[in-house]
């Protein structure tokens, strides 16, 4: 089981790049955005009070430019306050012209009522045009700016266009302009453009922003679409869709632009936003679905209150599905991946089967967590492998221990983006991901240990090459060529001199002999076959009456290994037939004694000699590096030290069963 250990710490390495010295956020100018706003709400909250009016269909325009001076007011403070943007800018603009829109219709209400309050002409044009310029900005301007990009030629023009109709809409309903309706007409139309090309940026825009586009490309929709009643003359809309429209929007855009700007800079605001922007939809949701429950009701059943009473009814069903469904939705919309981690991890788990090199698997899947839990940096550091790093730190990286099968193989080191910390929630999805960085790794290593293994496979077929062809050149080469010629001789005398050539072929006899035992002995070293038909023991025992003789006598010293897996019987047979090799060639013995032993968990294979022992300045050879690199693949241990009173002693320590790789290195 892989898993991560979610303790962080700052590792023990040397400081990293200073992080940027830009301001993060204004929260000066953010704290005065909402005083100002906040201010015009109240106020016209007071003139309204004050004037008591007539409750008309003129009131749907008033609730909206009071919720967008409150709701404006409050994301554009929010948002100023954390990161400095154009978008919180042109929402404060949205924010004070709907509190003036407001506090001019109140003060229009209540000079209605007195009739002597001063300024009321120009008073009283605000509510006709400080809205304008904010909203209309809202659709045309704000979802091209909410990027991380630059912008290109197209998107500039189609900034400047937009930016330029947000600022000529009032003054064209100021002075009248008989053309005002075809500027509201251009105005749909771009705003319809702007949304086609924020849902282009959602589809195929960078990954890492393409979180909360899709409820912009909503909030964006709606906008554009509530100016409709306005220039729409083929039917008759209602009077009310306008402002109903507008406050729709509220339930999604705002939010949408809190998400996308600051992205995961929420600190804290999550479960604000997520409870805010679920509220405002299921309620706009379910007002929606009591009138239109009502309307078609009215049309089939008697006016005695029943529509009004199944409405109710439909309205209570729907909640709780509305409910669940509208909150894994809002979710997503704040979170974006790592509201998910199970998915991630699916999408992550996938490439773990995918035909992807491994060298490459464990930079993508870095990639897909920092880009799914929107982070600065993250690297992968595991024993035996390259780092694998995503992105530039300009902070302390924060450790996270990544544990496979309960062993730790490796740490993941990650940095939040400049000025955030790891929420709770980070921490968590970090977590579930850990767990497939952690098999990758795992999996990196083996494959890195497979590559290893086979580099060492190679060199060992091919100085088992050398040994035999150095064998054969040196050794049964010549031994054929001169028997060869030995024969040819015998060949010649066999008509001069009979007794000479039967002496010769005796003499070629014995060469024949030592020719036949060399071959015998070449093949034992290899692996002889007494060791797959008899065991370690009878092979041991074999070897050491092989390279017994009148100049170096062997003793042998073994216990019974019945069971014992072949791979290490093999290797601890060729540790034993080396050491004795290099007793025979190097060491000038006259005793040599091989002990094999089986401890619980444990075979003990030692080759001590008598000789001359080994030089301290002694260079390790083809054979040392051959018996250590035996002992290490199954797992164990090797040691060359002097013998008491003189000589060498090579002990070699191996497991009963092979080592798994991952359980070597872990």
């Amino acid at each position: 089981m892989s898993t991560v250990d979610t303790g962080v710490r700052a590792p023990a390495t040397g400081p990293l790049p200073a992080p940027p010295t830009r301001p993060v956020g204004r929260p000066l100018a953010a704290g005065a955005v909402a005083i100002t706003s906040w201010t015009l709400v109240a106020a016209a909250l007071v003139l309204l009070a004050l004037a008591r009016p007539t409750v008309d269909e003129n009131m749907w325009f008033l609730l909206v430019d009071l919720t967008v001076g409150a709701v404006y007011g409050t994301v554009a403070a929010v948002t100023l306050s954390r990161r400095s943007h154009p978008v919180p800018w042109l929402l404060a603009v949205a924010a004070v012209g709907g509190g003036l829109a407001g506090f001019g219709a109140t003060y229009t209400m209540l000079d209605m009522r007195r009739g002597d309050l001063p300024w009321v002409e120009h008073v009283s044009a605000l509510q006709g045009t400080a809205w304008m310029p904010g909203t209309f900005a809202l659709f045309l301007v704000v979802p091209w700016l909410v990027r991380e990009q630059a912008l290109r030629p197209l998107e500039w023009a189609a900034v400047a266009v937009g930016g330029a109709l947000s600022v000529w809409m009032p003054i064209a309903s100021y002075r009248m302009d008989p053309h005002f309706f075809d500027w509201c007409r251009l105005t749909i139309v771009l705003g319809l453009v702007t949304a086609l090309a924020v849902e282009v940026r959602r589809r195929r825009g960078p990954v890492e922003e393409r979180t909360g586009l899709g409820w912009l490309v909503l909030g964006t929709l709606v906008l554009a679409v509530s100016f409709l009643p306005l220039v729409v003359t083929v039917v008759t809309l209602p009077f009310w869709l306008t402002p109903a429209l507008h406050l729709v929007s509220q339930a999604v855009f705002p939010a949408a632009v809190l998400v996308v700007v600051l992205r995961n800079r929420l600190w804290g605001l999550g479960l604000v936003v997520s409870r805010t922007v679920l509220a405002g939809l299921l309620a706009t949701g379910l007002v929606a679905l009591y009138l239109v429950v009502v309307v078609l009701l009215t049309r089939v059943l008697p006016g005695d209150g029943t529509p009004q009473l199944l409405a109710a009814a439909s309205v209570a069903v729907a909640v709780q599905p509305a409910r669940i469904v509208l909150a894994r939705r809002v979710h997503r919309l704040v979170y974006g991946d790592a509201a998910d981690p199970s998915r991630v991890v699916r999408r992550l788990g996938s490439q773990l089967v995918g035909d992807a090199p491994v060298a490459d698997l464990l930079a993508s899947l870095a990639e897909d967590v920092g880009r799914s839990v929107r982070l600065e940096s993250v690297a992968v550091l595991a024993d035996g492998l390259e780092p694998v790093r995503w992105g530039e730190p300009t902070q302390q990286p924060q450790e996270l221990a990544l544990r496979h099968r309960g062993e730790r193989v490796g740490t993941l080191e990650v940095t939040p983006r400049a000025g955030e910390s790891l929420s709770p929630r980070d921490l968590a999805t970090l977590a579930d991901l850990g767990s497939v960085l952690a098999a990758s790794v795992a999996v990196a290593r083996a494959a890195a240990d497979v590559d290893a293994l086979r580099v060492r496979l190679a060199s060992v077929r091919l100085e088992e090459r050398r040994v035999i062809r150095r064998e054969i050149h040196d050794g049964l080469g010549p031994s054929l060529a001169g028997i060869r010629l030995g024969l040819q001789g015998a060949r010649n005398l066999l008509a001069t001199d009979p007794a000479a050539a039967t002496e010769l072929l005796g003499h070629l006899q014995g060469e024949v002999d030592a020719a036949v035992a060399g071959v015998r002995s070449l093949s034992h070293h290899l692996l002889p076959p007494v060791l797959d038909e008899l065991g370690l023991g009878a092979a041991l025992t074999e070897l050491g009456a092989r390279h017994s003789g009148s100049e170096l006598r062997v003793d042998v010293e073994t216990d019974r290994f019945d069971g014992l897996h072949p791979l290490v019987a093999a290797a601890a047979y060729g540790i034993a037939s080396e050491a004795v090799t290099n007793v025979v060639r190097h060491a000038g013995a006259t005793r040599c004694r091989i002990t094999a032993l089986r401890a619980e968990r444990e075979v003990v294979v030692e080759v001590a000699d008598d000789g001359r022992g080994v030089p301290p300045d002694a260079v390790p050879g083809v054979g040392s590096r051959s018996m250590r690199e035996r002992a290490a693949e199954q797992g164990g241990t090797l040691t060359v030290s002097p013998a008491p009173g003189g000589g060498t002693v090579v002990r070699a320590v191996l497991p009963v069963e092979p080592v798994p790789s991952e359980e070597r290195h872990g």
